[in-house]
C-alpha cells in the first residue's frame, strides 16, 4: 500500500487559517442552505480529502530518491493545499483542475468515491464532490438527508440547463449555465411566484406603522413580552418579562424601552427613549422576575408555575420599522396588537415537545407542542406559504413543458429527469427556504440589539426559554423576511460542484450497504449527547413533511424524526445517563465495524473528533469519550498511523476569552491494523511513548496549536503508539485497557512539559514550580527559599525582578495585574521569561494584538519563549481549575502568530508604557 500525504505531513497553518477565517464567511456557504448544527468547515474536509488520496513522495523513491527530493516535492503539494483551502478558490476551476489531476494521478486515473455515514450537514460529501469524486452521504436524520441531496445528488441531475423561467415558448438557447446556475435561477423565480402569491392572501395580518415624515412604514418586527400575572395577592398584574430594555446598541442610534405604569388600569406601556440612560437589566433573570406595577421580586419557580397553570401570555411592546434613515423604534398600539388576534389554524402542525430537560426547556412554562412555538399569525403564515407550493410546482410542470423541456414523466425518487422530476426538484429547495423561513418566524427568534436584526431560533443547538421575541415581517425587505432567506439558498445553489453524481440515503452508519462497498471513508461521528438533532430537527421536520412527503416518500414515513435508532447518548431515552452512554459506546463500535466493511484498504480512512470529557481515577486522567471512540476504532481492527489538530471550532483569541471549548477537532488517520501486529509489554509501551512523543508535541507547539487543545492533540500521537500493537500485556498478564494507556498518555504529556522547563532562565523556573504550588497566594518564605536554592536563584533576586513581593516570613508571587506599568523590556537588567509572558498577556487582554505585538517588537520578535511558557501555565492552570487564568494563557498562544506577524514589521510600533 502506497503511503498518503495525509500518514506523513500537512501544511496544517494554513488549513488551520483558512478554516477560522471560514466562519465568517455567509453570502453563498454551503451553512446557509440550511440550518444544520455543528457543521465542519469547507477547508479542513478539502485538505483532509485531497491529503487522504494523493500519494506522500515517500511512496515514490524512484521518482524521489532523497529526503531533500522528497522534501521538495511535499512543498509543491503543500502549495496545492494551500490555494485549495482558500474560500476565494471554492469555485475555482483551475486550482480545483489542478488538485483533481493530482487524485487521479495517485489513484491510478480511477477516482474512488468517497462514503461519509454521518453526513449532517454535508460539508464531507460536498468537497468530495468538489474534488471530483462520487460521495456518498448517509445519515438517518431525514433533514440532513434532504441537504445533503439539495447540495451533491439533485445539482448534478440538472447540471447545465438553462432556466425555464428564461426559455418558455422557445427551444433556443442564448445563454451559459455551466453547474447548477440555471436551476439556481428558477428556484429564485418560483420562489418569487411563491411569495407573491403568499403575500396576496396574507397581507392583512402584515400592517404598515405611521411614523414621523412618512404615512406608511413597512414594519421589520413586533417585539412582544411574555407574561404571567404578579404572585402578589395584592397586585396581581400582568407582568411583563423582558431579558433586556435595549433596542438598538448601535453608536449615536441607542434606544430602549421605559415603562410607564398605569396606576388605574395596572398596566405596563413602553415608550421608546433615544440616548444612553438604558437600564443594564431586564425585569427576568435566572433567578427570577420583577414586577413593574408593585415591585415583587417573583422566584423563578413561582414563574415556572403561573406559566404551567395557562397564565403564560404576551404583550406588544414596540414595534420596528424601516425608515428612510434606517430602523425607526414606534411604540406600540392597539391596531397592531388586532392585526395579530387570528385564530390557529386548522391546518396547524401537531406533536409534542421532546422530553429533553438539557435542550427544550420550553415545557417548563407551558410550551409543551410544536404549534406553542408559533404565534397564532407565523402558524397561518407557515401553513399558507405549505399550502400553495403544490400550486407552484403545478406551474413549474407547466412552464418547462412550454419551454421545451425533454424528459420522461418519472419523480424525482424515481429516478426522472423531466418537466415532473425538476419541479420536485425546484419544490425541494423551497422547501429548505421554507424551513430558513421558520427558523425566522418563531416566537423562539429574539431581537438583537446590536445588530439590529430578528435572530434565528437556533443561535444555539437548544430550545431555550426566549422572554422577549420578535415577531419577523416575512413580507419586509428587511431581517428574517422570506427573499433574504431564499436568497441565501439560492447562492449556495449556484456555487455547488454539480459535476460528477452524489448519492444522500436515509442509513444508519451500523448498517452496511453493498452499494459503498469500496469506497474511502472520510467522516465525523456524534459526540455522546452534545447535540440532540433528531429532537431539534423536529421543529424544521414538521413543516418540509408537509412540503416534501410525496416527492420523498421514503423519508417522510414517520410524523417526526426517528430517534429510538439515532447514535448518541440521550438519558432521556435510555433510561439514566448510565444506559444512554452505554447505547451510544456499543453503536459507535458497530459503527466502526460496519466502515471497517467498506472501506478501500488502498487508502487510510480519516476521523474527526472534538469530544472533550476527563473523569479522574486511582488509573491516572482519561476520557471517556475519547476512550469509547479509541476502543470502537481499535476493536474494528483499525490502527492510527497519524493524528492532526485541525481548527474546526471557534478561532481563539480575545473573543473566546471565556469560553472553554475546544478550537480544533483531531483528525485520526486509520489503517487496517496488520495481522501479524507485535504483542509487547507495558514497560515497552511506555518506552516508545517517551521516545516519540516529545518530537509530535514539539510538531504540534511549532503549528501554535491552542494550548486548550493541547491535551487532546497528544491522544493522537500516543495512542498511534499503542495502536500498533495487537496487545500491550500488563505485568499481571492482562491486557492494557484503553483508558490506562490513555491515562499513561496524559503522564506523559506532564513529563515532557516539564523538560521543557529546563530551558527556562532561574527565576522563570522558580516562579513556575512556585505557581504550580501556590498559585498568587501567600506563602512562607522559608519554604521559597528552599525552592530558591533547588533553582539557583534568590529571594532578593526574584523581588529585584519585579515578579515576586515579600515581607518578613511571606512572600507572594505578583499577578499580572500587579507588575510594573512602566516596564520596558530593553532597559530590564534583570528580565525574565515569566515578566516578559505576564506583561505580553496583560498588554493583550487591555489593548488587543497590537498592543502586544509593540511590546514583544522590544523584547525580541524572534523568540518563542513566552508562547511556550505560555503553554505550561494553561497546563497547570486546567489541573487547579483556574479556568479564567488558563483562558488568558490560551488567548496569548492563538494569538502569536498574529502578534509576531506584527512584531516582525520593519516599522516601529508605538508602545504605551502606562
Amino acid at each position: 500500500m502506497k503511503k498518503k500525504l495525509i500518514e506523513v505531513a500537512l501544511p496544517l497553518g494554513a488549513i488551520n487559517t483558512a478554516s477560522a477565517r471560514e466562519k465568517s464567511i455567509r453570502h453563498g456557504h454551503p451553512s446557509t442552505l440550511h440550518l444544520w448544527w455543528a457543521r465542519r468547515p469547507l477547508a479542513a474536509c478539502r485538505a483532509v480529502l485531497f491529503a487522504q488520496l494523493v500519494d506522500d513522495p515517500s511512496a515514490h523513491p524512484d521518482r524521489f530518491p532523497t529526503a531533500e527530493d522528497q522534501e521538495e516535492e511535499r512543498q509543491r503539494l503543500f502549495k496545492i493545499i494551500e490555494d485549495l483551502v482558500q474560500w476565494k478558490n471554492s469555485s475555482n476551476e483551475e486550482v480545483l483542475s489542478t488538485a483533481r489531476a493530482e487524485i487521479s494521478k495517485s489513484c491510478d486515473g480511477d477516482m474512488p468515491s468517497v462514503l461519509d455515514p454521518f453526513a449532517g450537514g454535508g460539508s464531507i460529501p460536498l468537497e468530495a464532490q468538489r474534488l471530483g469524486l462520487i460521495a456518498h452521504a448517509g445519515d438517518l436524520n431525514p433533514v440532513a438527508v434532504l441537504i445533503n441531496k439539495a447540495l451533491i445528488e439533485i445539482p448534478p441531475k440538472f447540471a447545465g440547463r438553462q432556466p425555464i423561467c428564461e426559455r418558455r415558448g422557445t427551444l433556443a438557447v442564448e445563454a451559459d449555465y455551466p453547474g447548477a446556475t440555471g436551476l439556481a435561477e428558477d428556484v429564485r423565480h418560483y420562489g418569487g411566484v411563491l411569495r407573491d402569491l403568499a403575500h396576496d392572501r396574507l397581507i392583512g395580518l402584515y400592517p404598515t406603522v405611521e411614523i414621523p415624515g412618512d404615512d406608511a412604514a413597512t414594519v421589520i418586527a413586533w417585539l412582544w413580552a411574555r407574561t404571567v400575572p404578579c404572585s402578589n395577592p395584592a397586585c396581581e398584574a400582568r407582568m411583563p418579562l423582558l431579558n433586556s430594555f435595549a433596542l438598538s446598541r448601535r453608536k449615536n442610534r441607542e434606544a430602549f424601552l421605559a415603562p410607564e405604569v398605569d396606576a388605574a388600569t395596572q398596566r405596563v406601556h413602553f415608550r421608546v427613549r433615544h440616548g444612553s440612560g438604558c437600564p443594564k437589566q431586564g425585569t427576568v433573570t435566572r433567578r427570577g422576575a420583577t414586577c413593574l406595577v408593585c415591585g415583587t421580586s417573583v422566584p423563578l419557580k413561582e414563574v415556572r408555575e403561573q406559566a404551567q397553570a395557562g397564565g403564560l401570555g404576551s404583550q406588544l411592546v414596540c414595534i420596528v420599522a424601516k425608515g428612510a434613515r434606517g430602523r425607526v423604534y414606534v411604540e406600540a398600539n392597539q391596531d397592531h396588537v388586532d392585526a395579530s388576534l387570528v385564530p390557529t389554524p386548522d391546518d396547524a402542525p401537531g406533536g409534542d415537545l421532546p422530553h429533553n430537560p438539557r435542550a427544550v426547556t420550553t415545557p417548563n412554562y407551558g410550551l409543551r407542542t410544536w404549534a406553542d412555538l408559533f404565534t397564532p399569525r407565523q402558524l397561518t403564515t407557515m401553513c399558507r406559504f405549505t399550502a400553495l407550493l403544490p400550486q407552484v410546482r403545478e406551474q413549474v410542470i407547466a412552464d418547462a413543458v412550454e419551454a421545451g423541456f425533454d424528459g420522461d414523466d418519472r419523480r424525482l425518487h424515481e429516478g426522472g429527469s423531466g418537466p415532473v422530476a425538476y419541479a420536485d426538484a425546484v419544490t425541494h429547495y423551497l422547501a429548505l427556504a421554507l424551513g430558513r423561513l421558520a427558523n425566522r418566524t418563531s416566537s423562539q427568534c429574539f431581537w438583537d440589539a446590536g445588530g439590529g436584526s430578528v435572530q434565528q431560533v437556533f443561535a444555539r443547538p437548544a430550545l431555550p426559554m426566549i422572554w422577549m421575541y420578535a415577531e419577523g415581517n416575512p413580507f419586509s425587505t428587511s431581517s428574517g423576511n422570506f427573499l433574504g432567506q431564499l436568497d441565501y439558498l439560492v447562492e449556495v445553489l449556484r456555487r455547488t460542484p454539480a459535476a460528477v453524481g452524489g448519492a444522500a440515503l436515509q442509513r444508519d452508519a451500523r448498517d452496511v450497504s453493498v452499494s459503498t462497498v469500496g469506497s474511502v471513508v472520510c467522516t465525523d461521528p456524534p459526540y455522546y449527547d452534545n447535540i440532540p438533532y433528531a429532537d431539534l430537527s423536529d421543529f424544521f421536520y414538521i413543516w418540509l413533511r408537509r412540503c416534501l412527503s410525496d416527492i420523498h416518500p421514503s423519508l417522510f414515513g414517520t410524523l417526526q424524526v426517528p430517534k429510538e435508532q439515532e447514535l448518541i447518548a440521550e438519558p432521556a431515552r435510555h433510561d439514566g445517563w448510565d444506559a444512554a452512554a452505554a447505547y451510544f459506546e456499543r453503536g459507535l463500535r458497530q459503527a466502526f465495524r460496519a466502515i471497517g466493511s467498506v472501506h478501500d484498504d488502498r487508502y487510510p480512512y480519516t476521523v474527526f473528533y472534538a469530544f472533550k470529557q476527563s473523569e479522574t481515577d486511582a488509573s491516572g486522567t482519561a476520557s471517556t469519550g475519547w476512550e469509547t471512540m479509541l476502543e470502537g476504532l481499535l476493536e474494528s481492527g483499525a490502527s492510527i498511523v497519524r493524528t492532526w489538530p485541525v481548527r474546526t471550532e471557534q478561532p481563539g483569541g480575545l473573543r473566546e476569552v471565556g469560553r472553554a471549548a475546544l478550537a480544533s477537532s483531531i483528525i485520526l488517520v486509520c489503517r487496517r491494523r496488520p495481522d501479524d501486529a507485535p504483542v509487547v509489554s507495558r514497560r515497552d509501551f511506555l518506552t516508545a511513548l517517551r521516545r516519540e512523543l516529545p518530537e509530535a508535541l514539539a510538531e504540534l507547539q511549532a503549528e501554535n496549536i491552542a494550548p486548550v487543545d493541547l491535551a487532546q492533540s497528544s491522544i493522537g500521537p500516543g495512542m498511534a503508539v499503542f495502536s500498533r500493537y495487537s496487545r500491550v500485556v500488563e505485568a499481571d498478564g492482562s491486557t492494557m485497557r484503553v483508558r490506562d494507556a490513555l491515562a499513561e498518555i496524559n503522564r506523559a504529556l506532564d513529563a515532557v512539559l516539564e523538560e521543557q522547563d529546563g530551558e527556562l532562565d532561574a527565576d522563570t523556573r522558580w516562579a513556575l514550580a512556585w505557581y504550580a504550588q501556590h498559585g498568587h497566594e501567600t506563602g512562607p518564605a522559608g519554604e521559597a527559599d528552599t525552592l530558591c536554592k533547588a533553582k539557583n536563584t534568590s529571594i532578593a533576586g526574584l523581588v529585584e525582578a519585579g515578579i515576586l513581593w515579600q515581607k518578613g516570613n511571606e512572600c507572594r508571587l505578583l499577578s499580572a495585574d500587579e507588575l510594573d506599568g512602566h516596564w520596558d523590556p530593553i532597559t530590564d537588567r534583570r528580565r525574565t521569561v515569566w515578566e516578559t509572558t505576564h506583561h505580553l498577556r496583560h498588554a493583550l487582554m487591555t489593548g488587543g494584538e497590537q498592543a502586544a505585538a509593540a511590546l514583544l517588537q522590544r523584547a525580541g520578535a524572534g523568540d518563542d519563549a513566552p508562547r511556550d511558557l505560555a503553554y505550561r501555565l494553561f497546563h497547570i492552570c486546567e489541573r487547579k481549575n483556574s479556568q479564567a487564568e488558563a483562558l488568558a494563557y490560551n488567548a496569548l498562544v492563538t494569538s502569536w502568530p498574529e502578534i509576531t506577524r506584527q512584531a516582525s514589521a520593519p516599522t516601529d510600533l508605538a508602545l504605551d508604557l502606562r
